[in-house]
């Protein structure tokens, strides 16, 4: 495995096991040099009891051209872009500026969307938000949205009464219409009990299942992304990758599900040498 050197564009919550509390230490363990560009800093992430109770929040927008200015300056590129939660259109229009500044030839692009879920926009986004996360999924090569976020850039209503398989087809091929090199579509769930995701490349699908544990956790989108992005910097296939990832996140999660009192976040970091094992299988 050659050495490279990846960035992820996200928050930091000081507190949540999410976004770059995440995304770093995985990435790191996968044996990548990890940058990062913060788009804000917080004291915890905005879910469960932190919601409204006094939470800080700096948003960082206006230091990220400047930073990526001193990068370009140094000669520093990367050989991958990572994209969690964005705070605004103006990160989005920076980020994909940065990708086109500062990539390596044939850099990898992966973006997650992380802008909503349960049918409705995260607070904050509006409609303009969800198209320009349009405009830097189309300059993806892989994009991992779930099931509203993907309903949201396709203009697709969303299925509030459940979906079938030709739901999910259609869903996936408007995905695809919008430039990306592959989807991965997160949190299907055909059959009671159970979870997946889908894998569309090359007009070809892949579904992988798992067992559904019916307990709420933050950050587990975020653990998610992350593992596939290490397993597709290690040479796996979007499939493996997507396959390793929702294993390796069920086991966080039950890793976490008898901890009664660790709401805000799931267990990971005792299970990275697990990710090891897997990575290398």
């Amino acid at each position: 495995m050659s050495f490279k050197r990846i960035l992820t564009v996200q928050d930091i919550s000081c507190i949540g096991q999410c976004s770059l509390t995440v995304a770093l230490p995985i990435l790191s363990a996968c044996g990548f040099e990890t940058g990062i560009l913060p788009s804000a800093v917080l004291s915890t992430h905005t879910g469960g009891s932190f919601n409204g109770s006094g939470y800080t929040f700096h948003d960082l927008t206006e230091d990220m051209p400047a930073i990526a200015r001193h990068w370009q300056q140094v000669g520093i590129r990367f050989d991958a872009f990572y994209t969690g939660y964005l705070g605004s259109a103006r990160q989005i229009e920076y980020v994909k500026n940065i990708c086109a500044s500062l990539g390596k030839d044939n850099a990898r692009i992966i973006v997650d969307p992380a802008m909503a879920d349960f049918g409705r926009l995260y607070a904050g986004f509006d409609g303009d938000f969800v198209q320009e996360m349009a405009k830097l999924c189309a300059i993806a090569d892989v994009i991992l949205p779930n099931i509203t976020e993907a309903c949201l850039l396709t203009a697709t209503p969303y299925p509030t009464n459940g979906y079938d398989e030709a739901f999910i087809d259609e869903l996936l091929r408007k995905l695809a219409a919008l430039g990306a090199k592959a989807v991965v579509l997160t949190g299907i769930a055909f059959r009671e009990g159970e979870n997946g995701v889908m894998v569309y490349e090359n007009g070809q699908k892949q579904h992988y299942t798992h067992p559904l544990i019916d307990r709420p956790c933050h950050g587990t989108g975020d653990v998610y992304a992350s593992v596939f992005t290490g397993c597709v910097l290690r040479g796996k296939s979007y499939y493996d990758a997507a396959r390793i990832a929702a294993d390796f996140t069920l086991r966080c999660i039950e890793n976490t599900v008898e901890d009664k009192e660790h709401w805000y976040g799931v267990h990971f970091e005792s299970l990275l040498p697990e990710l090891m094992q897997m990575l290398a299988e």
